[in-house]
């Protein structure tokens, strides 16, 4: 069965995930991760790409994001790895590619899911383990929405500067959401579509961008299409 295409829609934010080989490390330590930063600030600047929410986890990294135009973001992402996996592979002596195949992402209806997926990411290192509190992660965006650094590779969404009229209200509304968190069919939902392309979005939504992008955004129903019944028939 061919796999489907990629979902790039400008002006819409995608949820994404790039993973890295078996028994690979994304970074070996925090200058791979300087360097990272900024081959990823780069190709966002280049193509167009507004960056909301990111994590660099040790075999992966999410990334949040609006491009400007439809390949924006494969463009991004091909242009981060072309950068950093060159630099990786001279620093530590190695030859070959580091992504586990081609990055995974959902396009998602901002008014429902956009702050739900910043969660998602920024309280990643917390589920893993690998973190008490999401500020403890310092290779996250979650310490610039809590006002603990100023981070130029992001470019905040309208969704969060409603949050508050002032930084300090933003700030503590984002904190109060990343203690909330979020449930584990939240959690659910955001992977699945991730992993398997799907949108998140109502399906009208879903279906209108579908006949202008030529790809399905959600799956087909289950089970064998329903019978139409013709009229006055029981």
């Amino acid at each position: 069965m061919a796999r489907l295409a990629r979902i790039g829609l400008s002006g819409w934010p995608h949820l994404l995930v790039q993973r890295v080989h078996d028994g690979q490390w994304l970074a070996r330590d925090d200058q791979d991760r300087v360097i990272f930063i900024e081959a990823l600030r780069e190709a966002a600047r280049v193509h167009g790409v507004a960056i909301h929410a990111y994590n660099l986890a040790p075999d992966h990294f999410h990334v949040l994001a609006t491009p400007t135009s439809d390949e924006g973001l494969s463009l991004m992402v091909q242009a981060l790895g072309r950068r950093y996996v060159a630099a990786y592979n001279r620093r530590h002596q190695r030859q070959g590619g580091l992504w586990s195949g081609r990055y995974r992402s959902t396009v998602l209806d901002p008014a429902r899911y956009l702050l739900d997926a910043m969660v998602f990411i920024e309280q990643h290192a917390q589920r893993a383990g690998q973190a008490v509190k999401p500020e403890e992660d310092v290779w996250c965006s979650a310490r610039h929405h809590l006002g603990l650094k100023t981070d130029p590779l992001l470019a905040d969404h309208a969704l969060f500067w409603a949050l508050g009229n002032t930084p300090f209200e933003r700030e503590a509304a984002w904190r109060r959401r990343l203690e909330v968190g979020l449930s584990g069919e939240q959690i659910r939902r955001l992977t699945d579509a991730m992993h398997k392309g799907w949108a998140l979005m109502p399906e009208e939504a879903a279906g209108a961008l579908a006949l202008t992008t030529g790809r399905r955004l959600s799956p087909r129903p289950r089970g064998r299409p329903r019978k139409t019944v013709p009229n006055g028939d029981a």
